[in-house]
């Protein structure tokens, strides 16, 4: 068993990194991109500075609409999309867009979630001094909020650590990959139960990282 997993190391390694790839561009997408629609959903509610009902229920539809695909389904749909974008339709890179297209309504709704938690008291004041939306957005909400979207971040990157899994099992490479490949299809259980404690190993690791960044900025 031990030989085994020796001789594995290299491709190990290379599914490690390909999952890594794989996370840290669907995170990317969702804090660049995910992040500012969160924030528009907020600010365009019911009873916020920027209300505006039919922008709401459109922004609301799509987030709801792509949030209801299973991940799988959601992989095979984008495929021609894929193809466009990364060239390809197997490897990590091209296993990033469908995850990148996931995560950023995923994060959006998270975000909006938590600048609801915001004391609107708050935000009134600010605008009493008259503060600025920018203003209110940059120096209020986010501050107010950063413990709760740090927390926030760590819940979308445990939950794509697993999308990553399953987009390997469809050609996009990475620790899922590996797992199914020799893990199933071979039969060899010694590569699954590490790549299996690979993956526990990095979810603590996450969940670690995330509770102490967000105890560490938390000054309430």
């Amino acid at each position: 068993m031990l030989e085994n997993v020796v001789s594995m190391l290299p491709e190990l390694w290379t599914a490690f990194g390909q999952t890594m790839t794989m996370l840290a561009i669907g995170l990317t997408s969702a804090v660049l991109l995910g992040g500012p629609l969160g924030i528009l959903l907020f600010l365009v509610a019911d009873g916020q500075s920027l209300q505006h009902r039919p922008l709401s229920l459109l922004l609301g539809w799509f987030v709801n609409t792509v949030r209801s695909f299973p991940f799988i389904i959601l992989l095979v749909a984008l495929v021609p999309l894929t193809r466009i974008i990364a060239g390809t339709s197997i490897g990590p890179l091209a296993a990033s867009v469908p995850l990148s297209f996931a995560a950023i309504p995923y994060f959006a709704r998270l975000v909006e979630q938590n600048l609801r938690e915001v004391p609107r008291g708050v935000i009134e004041a600010a605008h009493a001094m008259g503060a600025s939306e920018f203003q209110i957005i940059t120096r209020v909400l986010l501050v107010e909020s950063r413990s709760g979207l740090v927390l926030a971040l760590t819940v979308l990157a445990i939950s794509f650590l697993s999308y990553s899994a399953v987009a390997g099992v469809v050609g996009g490479g990475g620790i899922g990959d590996l797992a199914i490949r020799y893990g199933y299809y071979r039969f060899e259980t010694d590569i699954m139960i590490v790549t299996v404690a690979i993956l526990v190993l990095l979810v603590q690791l996450i969940q670690f990282a995330g509770n102490r960044l967000a105890r560490r900025i938390d000054h309430r």
